[in-house]
């Protein structure tokens, strides 16, 4: 039985979201710096474990419903078919493009199709991660 950890709790609630935004960061610095991906799904996925250890799986559960199996298999969909469409244009496998776009808000601003892989990448570590560690927590 777990006790109510009140203040666990709420700092929980506050931290993860200020962990999110971080990895939210790392995706999109990811293409010009070292991160993207990779080291945003496992900041968000640590993200999510700080909720398992404050709360418990069930109300978790509840919260963020996501079948994490789901997840890696989509994410690692997305991941191949990025890839592949290198070949409708006749290119390298992998090969990425980017150009430049007038967005409102936001002025000019890159768009690479690397997001797209970043994304299937992203969605793979955070589904692999999270099934790992609720298979571990479920079995106790």
């Amino acid at each position: 039985m777990k006790k109510n950890d009140l203040i666990l709790q709420t700092t929980t609630k506050v931290v993860t979201f200020i962990i999110i935004i971080f990895a939210i960061h790392l995706f999109f610095a990811g293409h010009y710096t070292p991160g993207g991906g990779f080291v945003g799904g496992l900041t968000t996925s640590a993200a999510l474990v700080l909720l398992l250890l404050a709360f418990d799986i069930k109300t978790v559960s509840k919260v963020i419903p996501f079948d994490y199996k789901k997840v890696a298999a989509s994410g690692l969909l997305l991941a191949i078919l990025t890839g592949l469409g290198s070949f409708i244009f006749k290119v390298p496998f992998l090969t990425h493009t980017y150009s430049y776009f007038n967005l409102p808000l936001l002025g000019k601003t890159s768009l690479a199709t690397v997001v797209l892989f970043d994304l299937g990448v992203y969605l793979v570590v955070v589904g692999v991660t999270m099934t790992i560690i609720q298979t571990i927590g479920e079995s106790e």
